[in-house]
């Protein structure tokens, strides 16, 4: 520790800090002044555009950032149903437990199908197909599946409730496809929402009879 120094005076002088105060840099302050004489701060940077590869597809690079963040919106979904079909072939119970286990089971290979073709049909158009289970739970606009029923009906109601929800979104793709004129991802769409509607048929079959 170093002793103090002494004043002509006779006094003490306290020693200062040598840390130095930090500049307007260190606390993230624009070093122009404003009108008033204070300092600016910064804005936060903008969250950066969609990465979009070069591709020499026709359809205008604006409609392919759209149709894009549209169909990854629909991978979300997509994903989610498949692992929600799996919670309902793992788990299922009751007297019709062979019939709904394997019913089940051919759902989820279907919808894996979907995925691949929505994936691929992103990454066709110069962009990122988002798929990890991660940025499925925070987008997917599918209801949380139930997780402690057992019986074969509950289910049925379960799985029904959301195949219905995605049938739903991807004719609501099909329309905005459309009108970003692309006829092909139109066509995508009208494929899946024809095969979800023969599985939400073949799953509510089950409960139907019962009514």
């Amino acid at each position: 520790m170093r002793n103090p120094k002494l004043s002509p005076n006779g006094k003490t002088d306290v020693l200062q800090p040598t840390t130095p105060m930090p500049g307007a840099k260190d606390i993230g302050l624009d070093h122009r002044s404003s009108s008033s004489g204070l300092a600016k701060i910064s804005p936060p940077e903008s969250a950066p555009a969609p990465k979009m590869y070069q591709t020499e597809n026709d359809i205008s690079r604006a409609s392919r950032i759209e149709l894009n963040a549209l169909m990854n919106q629909r991978l979300a979904d997509a994903v989610d149903l498949q692992m929600q079909m799996k919670q309902a072939h793992w788990n299922v119970k009751g007297p019709s437990f062979i019939a709904l286990h394997e019913l089940f089971d051919q759902v989820d290979e279907a919808i894996e199908s979907y995925v691949d073709l929505i994936a691929e049909r992103i990454v066709q158009l110069g962009g990122i197909a988002e798929g990890t289970v991660r940025s499925a739970a925070a987008r997917s606009r599918l209801e949380e599946y139930p997780l402690t029923i057992g019986d074969g009906l509950a289910h049925v109601a379960a799985v029904a409730k959301a195949l219905s929800t995605f049938g739903h979104e991807a004719r609501n793709t099909i329309n905005q496809a459309e009108e970003l004129e692309d006829a092909a991802t139109v066509d995508l769409f009208t494929e899946i929402a024809r095969g979800t509607d023969k599985w939400l048929w073949f799953v509510e079959a089950h409960g139907q009879a019962a009514k």
